[in-house]
Formats: structure tokens, sequence, C-alpha cells
């Protein structure tokens, strides 16, 4: 129990205000709106949902403008809210094979059946400033030919001659509506609807690990609900790195490549678009479409030498997260893999293989908790250690003075 500071109610109303004050920043400056959060930072709206546990962009753009930007603090104010919310049932597992392609790209086939899509990337990108972005840019017109990546301005010099169909626009059969081609793009046949995972043809060949719910197809468990115990099973693994943090996992996942896990993989697929959630409601007995969610999957492929039991194959880390969010599922996928060292006789000697190092560090509002309480009152454990120290340090004294006071006689 902690001696509270009298007056400490009036001090801690006054730091909210605070808050709110450095929230705002300087009033001569346009306030953001939640809304401009969502559409311009949602790389950062995508994260917030991931370590927060519930698909909710305006929610996760809120937290975002209510913690200042800070990612951890938003997981947190979205953590909080998603245990006051009902809970219906789950849903029907999604497909991700009939996932809308927003960018699908693999490091191990060129000519990836269904055909490879770039997308939105950074990874072209020079990483240098771009300072037109310091201005604010007028709103597109529609038949302004944006979406053109980059150069796009010069789309806007387009000529009142020029086709008015030529809007740089993707057929709407093709993808959802509001994502757009880059230049000479439009004319290309429309993706396939159904798009097979890298692994799902390598496990055609039989050159890959097979993969089956455990007997019975029990309901996966829940670990916001029932007590993780160790060793874990693979979905409390996933579900611990699902909403995990994201630096850590990174971390983790590269210690993997410099060879403390033993793996050094290739990105089967990385492939970033919309899939349906489907609900099947008790009194209607069929599936119902909730809707679309923004997911990240990634599949990474690994050597595996085999064993007496099992022959030479491929082997997979599996990573999912929430928005567009590669990075994640990349490290996600890394780990994954090497956590299943015991499951392939290989020895968990490293960080990334410990299930309990992984899943009780990963948690990053846990984590924040635990470092950052250290901020709060501690007076009374902090005077038992300094009484306790001062009585060390006077029986110290005191036997050295008897040590000096018997060389004398020693000496004699």
């Amino acid at each position: 129990m902690y001696v509270a500071v009298k007056g400490g109610e009036a001090a801690i109303l006054a730091t909210h205000d605070l808050v709110a004050e450095a929230r705002r920043g300087d009033e001569s400056v346009p306030e953001l709106a939640v809304s401009q959060i969502r559409e311009q930072m949602g790389v950062a709206c995508g994260r917030v949902m991931n370590e927060g546990s519930l698909y909710d962009p305006d929610l996760a753009a809120l937290a975002l403008k209510q913690a200042q930007g800070d990612a951890i603090e938003a997981a947190f104010l979205m953590r909080a809210y998603r245990t006051t919310l009902p809970r219906f049932g789950s849903s029907e597992p999604l497909d991700t094979a009939k996932m809308a392609i927003r960018r699908r790209v693999s490091a191990t086939y060129k000519d990836l059946p269904g055909g490879q899509v770039l997308g939105p990337t950074y990874d072209y990108t020079h990483r240098l400033f771009d300072f037109s972005l310091m201005e604010p840019r007028q709103a597109p017109s529609p038949l302004a030919g944006e979406g053109r990546g980059e150069g796009s301005r010069d789309a806007s010099r387009k000529t009142s001659t020029e086709s008015a169909n030529d809007t740089g626009f993707r057929d709407p059969s093709s993808a959802p509506s509001g994502h757009l081609l880059p230049q000479g793009e439009k004319e290309r046949e429309p993706l396939d609807a159904f798009m097979p995972r890298v692994p799902d043809i390598l496990g055609a060949e039989g050159l890959m690990e097979e993969e089956a719910p455990p007997a019975g197809d029990p309901r996966p468990f829940d670990l916001t609900r029932e007590p993780v115990t160790f060793p874990a099973e693979r979905d409390v693994r996933l579900q611990a790195m699902a909403r995990g943090d994201e630096g850590f996992l990174l971390g983790l996942g590269y210690s993997v490549q410099r060879g403390y896990g033993g793996n050094h993989p290739f990105v089967g697929e990385v492939r970033v678009g919309e899939v349906a959630v489907e609900f099947v409601p008790e009194e209607l007995g069929f599936s119902v479409d909730l809707g679309d969610v923004t997911l990240t999957e990634c599949q990474m492929v690994n050597q595996f030498a085999g064993s007496k039991e099992v022959p030479p194959q491929f082997t997979r880390g599996y990573g999912l997260s929430f928005g567009h969010s590669e990075r994640k599922a990349m490290s996600m996928s890394l780990v994954d893999r090497a956590l299943k060292c015991r499951e392939f006789g290989e020895a968990a000697t490293y960080p990334a293989q410990q299930d309990e190092f992984v899943l009780y560090h990963s948690d990053n509002v846990e984590a924040a908790g635990f470092v950052e309480h250290l901020k709060l009152p501690h007076y009374v454990d902090f005077q038992g250690e300094l009484e306790l120290i001062r009585r060390i340090r006077k029986e110290r004294e005191q036997r050295l003075a008897e040590q000096q006071e018997a060389l004398p006689e020693a000496a004699e």
C-alpha cells in the first residue's frame, strides 16, 4: 500500500489539462481530424490495431490522436476499450486465397500463378525527402489522372484533347473502388479472383510440410480469456505474436537471420488486400457477410534436411496482421518457424526459439506498464532499502574500527 501525497488529486487533474494543451499544440495550426489520421496514416493505424487486438481504423486513428502519436499508448487505449465490448461469437475462418489482392509478391517464383502485383510499397523508393509534401495539395479531381505513382504531377498536365476515359483508374471489376493503377496498367487484364498460396503449390508436389488441425478441430485457445501455460501450442504463439510489439518481433526475426535460430528462409509470398469476414448466427444457421478487413499475410519457406521419420522438405513460417503491415507479418513468420524447432527435433538454443521468452516479452502494453510503473510512488519500499543500506554501512564502519584497534595490540 502506498502512502499518497496530500493534494495529489488536484495535481493529477491539472496534468489532464496540460496533456490536452500539449496534444493540441499551436492553436494557429489547424487541428488534425480523426479522418485525416485514418486515411493518411494508415500504416500507423494498422500497427495500433494489431497491438491493440481490435480491428477498427476509426478507433485506431482516435487512439493515435489522443496519445499524440504514441503507438504503445494508443494500443493500450484500444485494449482497454476492447474489454468493454460484448462478444457474440467467432467468425468463420478467413480464406486468404480469396483475398481481393492489392499487393502480392514472391521471392521464390518469378512467374507466380496469378501473377505478381507490386502494389503500393516503399521498397523501390529512394528514401529521399519529398519536400513537396511540406505544402498541402488540393484534392484531385476524379478525372485528373492521379494515382500514377512518382511523377504523378505530370499526369495533371493532361490536355483537354485526351480521352475523358483515360483516367488511370483500375477497372472496378479488378479491385476495390478507390485503388488506382500506375500509368500504362489500366489496360491490364483483371486480377484473378482466386490466387493460390505458394505453400499450397509446393504442397501439391509433396515438398511442403503438411498442416492439419488437431484431432476434432477444437476451438482455438483464447489467450485473452485463459491463462497461458508452457510449452505453448502454435495457436497460442501465433495469437501472442499477432498482438506483439512489432519492434521486438523484428529484432527476434533479425536474430534468426543472423544465425541465432538456424534458419535462413525465402519469402514464399507476401500478400495484402481485403478479405471477407463471415459469421454464422445460431438462429439462421448460414453465414452472413459482415464486411471486409484489410490484412497482410506472409508465408516463409524454410529448408529442412529431414529426420528418421520425416523426409527432406520445406517447412513454413506464418504471419498475419491487420492493415498493410508487411514488416510485422514477415517478422512474425520468421519467429513462428523458429518456435517450431522442437517439432522438428531441433535444439531450442536461442531466444527466438524459446516460447516462454517470446510470449512473455512481446506484449508491449504489459511491458510498458511494468517498466513505467517504476515512476509511481515507491516511498515505503525505498525507505526500507535506505534504512537497510545505512545499517549495513554503520555495521561495516564499526567492524573496520574494531579491526583498526586490534592492529596495534597484535603488533605488540
